[in-house]
Formats: structure tokens, C-alpha cells, sequence
């Protein structure tokens, strides 16, 4: 929602060059569990403000990219130490303004501050690598460095630590940064860039774009002075932007989504693999790219895991996300709500069972509240089983055994992450030489990464280098081989020293 601002107290501005900036367009941002509640009132970026943020981060560079390892450390190591001071203050906001629950938003915040911090170690990693070269007299170096400017477009559903993750390795390694949030939660991001805008950095290397994608996004990743775009949304939108950045020889990190199965076998604990399925398919509203929303039972204890699944969902509470006894809190946004509610009526349409759930719940708030939905009897050619809904719902698809849950599992434009429930160490192992996915989990929720492990993912989920973890640095810097042959002068140097 864009309207004329005239308090400037009210007001939220975009960080460009240093400075805080006014514009002439503002968005109101919405508390999904009370929509009676507005958070903040946030500038909108114009297309001169895109223009100016660029040049700024251009003029920023080489002073940045010449920084000392010092120098990087100390203010990643700030940024990181303030978040983890402040969590339960950012993670209130978070929960207010994004809907997942206060414990997993607190949680989230806290990985963002380990985040700076794990990339402020980072700059201590050697930039160059030594090797003997095939020639005699001949020196051979490999050197790093940074690719210039780089555009981190994020998402809403994780909307401290996706941006810690791409912001941090970006400054660790020398590059300068535009970061263009989502428009759901521009609060969370402008208390990111409002540390960040304290803790020491030179003018220019970071700036804080808020608008729509389809305006500021579009803007930043078609601009020929972004070295590198690091964005992590749908599928529709990455290869749009992966297109756009191909054209014009510009670097690409793309993160999108996910249609992530769970296999449950014969032997699996039933109980553990309920917590699991649960935790997967339902925990942060079931808004995760990694959410588990494929449930790939063997037919031995399929009914048995439909019973056991059904009585526990019928305990989750849902409700305000700040309400420590909540267990699911709303959807984002009005939007997400309704195009959840047309992939319940699709999936009944397709044959699918709508067991239970998927009822908008009232609360003592208006807000945008859905009880998390279980199919039944589905098959994976159904859409419900094929799209990322990004809700709290979830399909059950029964396979006669484990091999025929593998193939189900792979059968996916998707491979972002994929689980299994056994005890059979021999069928672990041949799921995890066998899965098409980036990252797997055993006996575990598909949702849930240890902060410092790589995120990757194979077929539509990724493209490029992973994010996160020493790996991203893929991305963030460009290769220099150097083959040196320093001639006779240095051997005379020795020889008179």
C-alpha cells in the first residue's frame, strides 16, 4: 500500500550513500496476526534512488575492497555481537511483522548475529592459494577477489537471517552491497541496515533499497554496474532474473524453492516421524523453502502414520505469533492466504482427500489465520504435489515400498531437500548416493540448517554457487590465475644478498 507521508517522524527512509533518504512514496506494513496493527511506515525507492544507491556502491568499492582483514573483522564482528544483543527486540519485530512465532522468530535473529560473526572469521581465510607449476622457473598463484557490486534480493519468510547470509559474506570478502528486501517485512530489514549503517562501514558500501520487486528489484538487476545478484524467491521470478543477468555477463546466485518430499518407511519410529512431518510441513506456517510437503508413506504403516499425524495436529495451537503458547501463527499476508485456499480446492478437485485443517480460524485479532491441512489419497502428478504452495499444507502419497518412494521423491522439477525415517543404515545410505536433492536429512524435519552449512540445491531449486559457509565464496569473488616467470633478476638478488 503506497500513500503521501507528511510526518517525517512516521516515516522509515531508504540508506543510500551513508544518508538516510526521503522519498514521494511510502508503504504501510501490516501485522498478519492483527491487521488492525500497522507497524511502520516505509519509503519507497524511486528509480533515481536505484541509480544513486549503484553509483554509491561503485564509488564505495575501491576504498572497501582495499580494506584490511582488521578492518572487516571488527565491523562484521559489531554487527554480528549488536543482532545477538538484541534478538529478543528483533525477533519480536520479526514476529510481528512476518507471523512465525516468537521462539522461532527470536531463533532467527540470533542466527543472523552468528552469521556476521562466522563471516568476520572468514576474512582471515587465505585470498590466495599456491601451486607448483609444470614448468621450471615458473611461478603459479591463485588469487581472489571481490566481484564488484552485488544486489541481495530476499524474501519475506526469513527476512534477518537470508539477508545476514548474503550481506555478510558479500562485505567479508570486499564487495560492496544494495540490498532490496521484500515489501512484507521491510521493519526487520530496516533494523538490520540501521546496525549495519552504524558499525563503521565507508559511505556507500551499503545501501538499503525498499520497494517492490517488480519496480526496485527489476531496477537493480538489469543496472550493468551490478557485478552480481544474489536472490533467493520463486522459481518464475529466479529465471527471470537468471535471464535478465545472463544477458549482460553479470554473476548469478539463485535460490528457488522447493517441493520437498519426507519418506516415512515400515520400520521408521512412528512417533519421531510425526514430530518430524509436523515440524516440517507445518512450523513457520509451512512458509519455508525446505518445508516438507510431500509425505511419502509405505502403505505397512501408512494408516497407522495418518491416525497418529491427525491427533497431533489437533494439538497445535494456532494463534498470534507473539503469544508464547502458539504453535502456528498466520500466514504473511492476505494474499498468501487466498492462494492457499485455491490449492486447497484444487487439491480436492484433482482427487485428492482434505482430510482435516485448512480453516481460516478466528481469533481475538483479525488476521490472516489458517489451520494447517492434510491431504490424503494423493498422487504426486497432482498439483498440490508438483507446486510450492508455501503454506501450512501437506499431502500424504502411499508407495507399496522404499523403492518406489525414491522414485516418487525424485520425480520433481524441485531438488532443494529431501528426508528419510529409518533404521535401516544400508537403505539410509543408498537414499543419500540416490536422492536428487541438495541437501538431505536422516531422521530428521527437512526444515533446519546449521547456520555455517552450505544451503544448495540440484534441478530447478539452484543456480550457482551455494550460500552460506566458506562455499559461498564462489560467488562472492572472482578467480585470478597468475603464471609468473620473474627472470634471472631475482636469482642475481639472491645471489648477492
Amino acid at each position: 500500500m503506497s500513500n503521501q507521508i507528511t510526518n517525517e517522524q512516521d516515516i522509515k527512509h531508504n540508506f543510500i550513500a551513508g544518508e538516510w533518504r526521503s522519498s514521494s512514496e511510502y508503504m504501510q506494513n501490516i501485522n498478519p496476526s492483527d491487521t488492525n496493527d500497522v507497524i511502520a511506515t516505509y519509503a519507497t525507492a524511486t528509480s533515481n534512488d536505484v541509480q544513486d544507491a549503484v553509483s554509491a556502491a561503485v564509488s564505495a568499492l575501491p576504498l572497501w575492497s582495499s580494506s584490511t582483514s582488521g578492518e572487516r573483522f571488527d565491523i562484521l564482528d559489531a554487527i554480528g555481537s549488536e543482532i545477538i544483543q538484541r534478538k529478543g527486540e528483533l525477533g519480536d519485530l520479526l514476529a510481528r511483522e512476518e507471523g512465525k512465532t516468537l521462539k522461532e522468530a527470536v531463533a532467527e535473529a540470533h542466527r543472523a548475529g552468528s552469521l556476521f560473526k562466522f563471516f568476520a572469521a572468514e576474512v582471515y581465510r587465505s585470498e590466495s592459494e599456491g601451486y607448483r607449476s609444470l614448468r621450471e622457473g615458473i611461478s603459479l598463484e591463485i588469487q581472489r577477489e571481490p566481484i564488484g557490486v552485488v544486489a541481495a534480493i530476499t524474501p519475506w519468510n526469513f527476512p534477518l537471517a537470508i539477508p545476514a547470509w548474503k550481506i555478510a559474506p558479500a562485505l567479508a570478502y570486499g564487495n560492496t552491497v544494495v540490498f532490496k528486501p521484500s515489501e512484507l517485512v521491510c521493519g526487520s530489514a530496516w533494523a538490520l541496515a540501521e546496525i549495519i549503517s552504524r558499525a563503521g562501514l565507508p559511505d556507500g558500501v551499503f545501501n538499503l533499497l525498499m520497494g517492490q520487486g517488480s519496480d526496485t528489484g527489476a531496477a537493480l538487476v538489469e543496472h550493468p554496474n551490478v557485478a552480481g545478484v544474489s536472490f533467493t524467491g520463486s522459481s518464475v521470478v529466479g529465471r527471470k532474473i537468471g535471464a535478465s543477468v545472463f544477458a549482460r555477463g553479470g554473476k548469478m546466485q539463485l535460490e528457488m524453492g522447493g517441493k520437498n518430499p519426507l519418506i516415512v518407511l515400515d520400520d521408521a519410529d512412528l512417533e519421531k516421524a510425526v514430530e518430524f512431518a509436523i515440524n516440517g510441513a507445518f512450523f513457520s506456517a509451512g512458509q519455508r523453502c525446505t518445508a516438507s510437503s510431500r509425505l511419502i508413506v509405505t502403505e505397512n504403516i501408512h494408516d497407522s502414520f495418518i491416525d497418529a499425524m491427525s491427533k497431533r495436529m489437533e494439538l497445535l495451537r494456532i494463534g498470534d505469533a507473539r503469544n508464547p503458547k502458539t504453535d502456528i501463527g498466520p500466514v504473511v499476508s492476505e494474499a498468501q492466504l487466498k492462494k492457499n485456499l485455491e490449492y486447497l480446492r484444487i487439491g480436492s478437485n484433482d482427487g485428492a482427500k482434505h482430510l482435516m485443517g485448512g480453516d481460516q480460524v478466528e481469533q481475538k485479532t483479525p488476521g490472516w489465520y489458517l489451520s494447517p491441512a492434510l491431504f490424503i489419497n494423493a498422487k504426486n502428478e497432482m498439483k498440490i504435489c508438483r507446486e510450492e504452495i508455501f503454506g501450512p499444507i501437506a499431502a500424504v502419497i502411499s508407495v507399496s515400498d522404499y523403492d518406489e518412494a525414491l522414485s516418487v521423491a525424485n520425480d520433481s522439477e524441485f531438488g532443494l531437500s529431501a528426508g528419510i525415517v529409518s533404521n535401516d543404515r544400508l537403505i539410509i545410505d543408498h537414499f543419500i548416493a540416490n536422492i536428487q536433492a541438495g541437501m538431505v536429512q536422516i531422521n530428521l524435519p527437512t526444515a533446519g540448517m546449521d547456520f555455517h552449512a552450505p544451503i544448495t540445491g540440484q534441478k530447478n531449486s539452484s543456480f550457482g554457487p551455494p550460500e552460506k559457509s566458506s562455499y559461498c565464496r564462489e560467488f562472492f569473488t572472482n578467480t585470478k590465475v597468475i603464471h609468473a616467470n620473474y627472470g634471472k633478476r631475482l636469482n642475481s638478488k639472491r645471489e648477492g644478498s
